[in-house]
């Protein structure tokens, strides 16, 4: 019985996808599954699509909507507040103030996606910043790869020995993270005393321009043109072939017009984008990174074994342990993922700045990894989320802190609007959830 039932979570299916048990075997409630479904899987044709999308939004299943929609509300504001706010010199600072941001919900939704939560992610992340600053920055330096793959394998490695603890001895993953967040503080002040001329005065300042480079530094205008072209056909075609060999194997696949507005879009977007920063210089190189690890992060949850299986227990962890899946195995992965997402989003970080140091407010920063996550839609409950959510929200946490930035409004309103966005996140969410859910 386990494995068979394993076999089915093995289909490809659309993440958050929930099977309700009890559903009458008559067809009683036929219609109402079908209007939540994902048009990608009822639809037949573009029209057909629609329909089906704007019924999915009327009954609560709004998906990325409310975050674009917010997007598009925070835009106007700013740029009607600050006329400064669309400028191409600005659209590419805030690329860059956005990687960090974007990178550090993405590891958050990790273990959000599991209804679990690290407190301690951001304080992993400056770890790891820090241990690749000091191996670049010592008399005889490291290799800068060399640099960079011990920073994330620290920061893997220390999310997997969160995961570890909270599996074995089956402490709330909130306790053990925050046990982490303090500790992790200490081990950054301890480093910073046993890092001695390397880190004058608790900063460690980059000298190394592969890594100043990362959110500083631009692609030359025909580079972002010729990356652009190359990323959008690639991936029009993957999503092509995708949909083939779903058809040729008897699987669901959206229309091929559907496919194609995608497609679309993404380019559309893509060149807007390219053709505002090239006007500052050139793009960001934090972009095709993010873009990169936006696809990776969207492969491994969708096509992938664990991710199915991430999404399954988050959901309903004991119809998946009954299921064959091993619980304890996919929580370790979870927090090890996290872990090394958080790696990445220390280097940004330390880009940006062009130093690391002890004043990193990693208690502060978390709250924009779990704020960025849920505004883009991944659920506090677990099991209901996509990656590109959790990247939308990022840049709406980032969007927020630079509009404000902007208007001088300091601090405190930073910290009022991201805290009014969040709760309408939450709302949204929570409305959702309600108008989905039988009477």
């Amino acid at each position: 019985m386990a494995t068979k039932e394993t076999g089915d979570l093995d289909r490809e299916q659309q993440p958050g996808s929930v099977a309700v048990a009890g559903e009458p075997a008559d067809g009683t409630g036929a219609a109402d599954a079908a209007i939540t479904a994902a048009p990608d899987v009822l639809a037949q044709s573009l029209g057909e699509y629609g329909k089906i999308w704007l019924r999915r939004v009327r009954s609560g299943e709004s998906g990325a909507l409310p975050v674009v929609v917010g997007l598009i509300a925070l835009g106007i504001y700013f740029q009607s507040s600050q006329s400064h706010f669309l400028s191409a010199i600005n659209m590419f600072n805030l690329m860059g103030q956005a990687g960090w941001i974007i990178t550090i919900a993405m590891a958050e939704a990790c273990v959000l996606l599991l209804g679990e939560i690290d407190l301690s992610v951001a304080y992993n992340a400056s770890l790891g910043a820090t241990i690749t600053a000091w191996m670049v920055s010592i008399h005889h330096p490291f290799p800068t790869g060399v640099a960079i793959l011990v920073g994330l394998a620290v920061c893997a490695a220390i999310g997997a020995v969160e995961g570890l603890i909270t599996v074995w001895l089956k402490i709330p993953s909130f306790i053990v993270t925050l046990a982490g967040l303090l500790g992790l503080n200490g081990v950054l002040i301890w480093l910073f005393e046993e890092t001695g001329n390397v880190g004058l005065g608790g900063v460690i300042s980059l000298h190394n321009t592969f890594l100043f480079d990362l959110t500083t530094g631009e692609m030359t205008p025909a580079v972002g043109w010729i990356v652009l072209i190359v990323g959008v056909v690639v991936g029009g075609a993957y999503m092509i072939a995708r949909d083939q060999r779903r058809r040729a194997h008897g699987l669901v696949a959206p229309p091929l017009g559907v496919t194609l507005l995608k497609i679309a879009l993404t380019g559309g977007i893509g060149a807007a984008l390219v053709a505002v920063l090239n006007v500052a210089g050139g793009v960001p190189w934090v972009v095709p990174i993010v873009i990169v690890l936006l696809g990776i992060m969207t492969i491994v949850l969708t096509r992938i074994k664990f991710g199915r299986y991430l999404y399954a227990v988050g959901g309903n962890a004991e119809a998946a342990r009954r299921a064959g899946i091993n619980l304890g195995r996919i929580r370790v992965l979870a927090f090890t993922c996290c872990g090394l997402l958080a790696g990445v989003t220390g280097i940004l970080y330390m880009s940006l700045l062009g130093s690391i140091s002890t004043d990193f407010q990693g208690g502060q920063y978390v709250l924009y990894a779990v704020a960025g996550a849920v505004i883009g839609g991944i659920s506090l409950f677990g099991g209901r989320g996509r990656m590109l959510g959790a990247v939308l929200g990022g840049f709406v946490v980032a969007v927020i802190y630079n509009g404000v930035d902007l208007l001088g409004l300091g601090a405190a309103g930073q910290y009022i609007w991201t805290a009014l966005v969040l709760l309408a996140a939450v709302a949204l969410d929570a409305l959702a959830r309600r108008g989905s859910t039988p009477a």
